[in-house]
């Protein structure tokens, strides 16, 4: 208990300074929403075609050859992007979006930068989508499910006052909303996978949002004290594996610094499932059970995740 005093009182005597320094974050200004394409083949494929030339540019235009080399990779033959921006914004989509019926979004969390897109393995947006995508095909083949790699806004820095705070999240769930709406607007069931600060994304944006899943992982907290306080019709998972440190992170929200309870927590409402024996960024590892029940909520398999 005194621990937790200490802990209360420390976030409070740090609240103001570090909302002041978040809000002064250059890297936390929105980025201009794009108008989404109609969603037939003809009009994804122009976009991504657009989209391949823009990341192209970026490469050329970047002094830093890592960086540059990393950009490149992005636009590989058979590589698809919905949106890309170099100041924090990729999407790529695997899977014919055009013609799924199910869709899984996901949703990264901090120290997340186009650059960075696929220079973690699974534990990156891109390698964590097609991991996904291909245990997906395994468990139900034929399946006509698309991933989206959604790095929509840009993500705080882990060593940085905003990640501390929902400036980044907001942007984020501003740009999420109108995505949901353009995918179920012709019939696909949607699923949002949530990983850390990615989860704090999707509870600012669940409030009637149209998704029939959120599962959230290796989550701080979604700002709010329980289930019933997003406001939304969607199945509420959450899971968090054994060696993921983010259980010490402590779960109080103090004038707006902080996430709230811990969504795994008994009391919080969400269905639990079972994530396994990994660490933070082992989540969507091949061969794990967070990746395997993840899969089945992305596919609508709900009666078959493990608990």
């Amino acid at each position: 208990m005194k621990a937790g005093r200490v802990t209360l009182l420390a976030l409070t005597g740090a609240a103001l300074a570090l909302s002041t320094a978040a809000a002064g974050d250059a890297s936390s200004r929105p980025l201009p929403l794009r108008p989404l394409p109609a969603l037939t083949g003809q009009a994804l494929t122009a976009r991504y075609a657009a989209e391949r030339a823009a990341i192209e540019s970026a490469a050329r235009g970047t002094e830093d050859p890592r960086t540059s080399q990393r950009l490149r990779a992005l636009a590989a033959p058979g590589r698809t992007f919905l949106d890309f921006d170099p100041r924090g914004r990729a999407v790529e989509v695997i899977g014919d979006l055009a013609t799924a019926r199910r869709v899984a979004v996901l949703v990264p969390g901090a120290d997340t930068t186009p650059a960075t897109f696929d220079s973690r393995g699974t534990a990156s947006p891109g390698g964590g989508a097609r991991a996904l995508y291909a245990e997906a095909e395994r468990l139900s083949p034929g399946a006509r499910l698309a991933v989206i790699a959604w790095l929509g806004y840009p993500a705080p820095a882990t060593i940085s006052p905003a990640v501390l705070t929902t400036g980044h999240a907001d942007q984020g769930a501003r740009a999420l909303r109108p995505l949901v709406s353009w995918l179920n607007a012709r019939g696909a069931g949607v699923a949002l996978l949530c990983h850390s600060y990615g989860t704090v994304v999707c509870g600012r944006a669940a409030k009637d949002l149209a998704a029939t899943d959120i599962a959230v992982f290796g989550s701080p907290g979604m700002t709010v004290s329980s289930a019933a306080g997003l406001h939304t019709r969607a199945r509420l998972w959450a899971g968090r594996a054994s060696a993921d440190w983010m259980r010490y992170t402590p779960n109080v929200r103090v004038l707006g610094v902080g996430f709230g309870a811990d969504p795994v927590a008994a009391g919080f409402g969400a269905r639990r499932f079972a994530a396994g024996d990994g660490g933070h960024s082992d989540y969507l590892r091949p061969g794990g059970a967070a990746l395997r029940n993840l899969a089945l909520i992305a596919l609508g398999r709900v009666g078959d995740v493990t608990r």
